[in-house]
């Protein structure tokens, strides 16, 4: 197991190459939840996130002129990017399932890119078999680690008397090496991982002690959907780790909104999933100093408006609900009204007379409504409710 004076190698090795990202206080946010919240912006690093360090730290320690990785994002574009200023030969593997704009943000960086197989276990494999290449693991390695615990020394360096350190969880890498770093700095500050309902494999490995291979389903946090820990980071997560916690995909959504809304940072599902964790849990945290790890900024642009849309409806700044009216000139006047009195804004109006609940003469009609928040929202269908409207939320 790797100790301080690795990451202090790791700090020296990588310093030139990288940026000291900063840690920024939010007010916004500490209003939020109650909490004394600073946001480490690895979302502002090369690349756009943190692996950088990793691979930087990694490829300085090889002699070796070809190297080879395996993944999906960010660690595909790190690994590139270290390999163009190493000089050195790199070529990344992905499944034919990628999205493009990652297929070519990883060649603009310089790589070779490869698509094998339907899946990022198929990509991994093809990659592991390619010896002529030296492999680049993403997470389970001690160099790897090391450069990872780098974020330690700088929240460390930047901010003293820490309660909580809250970290997105996939392979391990990351709350591996910020442990590692912070609990000898600081044995009292608590380090929290956070997983999605989605992908919780690191989650089950914990609570129970041994590593679990769970398939990850859909998520937005697809940068820590990660089927299985790594045997390194498994035992360094057992002994400084105090605990994992799960967040819903609504939340994560809402935190990408929040910190677009809020502190105009960009940030990628992976890297909001401490923020949807700290508001889900916001009277465990109130009163305390939290630092929450922003892992990384590179969200895809193309699944970026239905994740805002899915934040707004969640946070109830956007409501979906339909009522049931007599299917005849002015039916709608009065439900408008109703919606204009109480300052919504409509933003869409549907009508379905052809479902099979109807009876004849019955339209359906299904409104989509701006709002200030949730309490706006239910006053406007209480509102309608009152009219003796039959009301129904058809998102929630």
């Amino acid at each position: 197991m790797i100790g301080i004076k690795d990451i202090y190698d790791a700090v020296e090795n990588i310093s030139r190459f990288i940026h000291k990202t900063p840690l920024i206080y939010s007010n916004s946010f500490s209003k939020l939840t109650g909490a004394e919240v600073y946001l480490k912006a690895e979302n502002l690093q090369k690349t756009g996130s943190f692996k950088v360090r990793g691979a930087f730290n990694r490829m300085v320690n090889i002699s070796d002129t070809k190297v080879i990785a395996a993944s999906m994002g960010n660690h595909a574009q790190a690994v590139a990017f270290a390999a163009s200023k190493l000089e050195i030969r790199s070529k990344i593997v992905m499944p034919v399932t990628v999205a493009i704009v990652k297929e070519e943000a990883t060649k603009s960086y310089g790589a070779e890119v490869v698509l094998y197989g339907e899946n990022f276990n198929d990509a991994l494999d093809y990659a592991i078999l390619q010896k002529d290449y030296r492999f680049i693991h993403a997470f389970d390695d001690d160099h790897v680690i090391a450069g990872q615990g780098t974020i330690g020394v700088e929240i460390m360096e930047d901010l003293q008397d820490i309660d909580v350190i809250l970290v997105p969880v996939g392979g391990g890498g990351l709350i591996a090496g910020i442990s590692i770093m912070v609990k000898a700095l600081s044995p009292q500050t608590k380090i929290i991982g956070v997983q999605t309902v989605s992908a919780q494999s690191a989650y089950v490995s914990y609570k129970e002690k041994k590593r679990a291979h769970i398939l990850p389903s859909t998520t937005i946090a697809d940068g820590i959907a990660v089927g299985k820990v790594g045997e390194k980071t498994f035992e360094i997560m057992n002994k400084y780790v105090d605990d994992i916690l799960l967040v819903g995909e609504d939340s994560v959504a809402m935190s990408i909104l929040l910190f677009l809304e809020r502190k105009k940072l960009v940030v990628e599902g992976a890297g909001a999933v401490p923020l949807a964790a700290l508001i889900e849990n916001r009277e465990k945290f109130k009163g305390k100093r939290i630092v929450l790890v922003v892992s990384g900024g590179n969200i895809d642009f193309t699944l970026i408006d239905r994740i805002i849309h899915k934040g707004l409806v969640t946070s109830g700044r956007i409501g979906v609900f339909e009522v049931t009216v007599d299917d005849m000139p002015g039916s709608l006047h009065e439900i408008t009204g109703v919606i204009a009195y109480r300052r919504g804004n409509i933003l869409n109006v549907v009508h379905d007379r052809l479902a099979g609940d109807l009876s004849i003469g019955k339209t359906k009609v299904i409104f989509t409504v701006e709002t200030r928040g949730k309490k706006h929202l239910d006053e406007i269908l209480s509102n309608l409710t009152a009219k003796g409207f039959g009301v129904r939320k058809t998102v929630e």
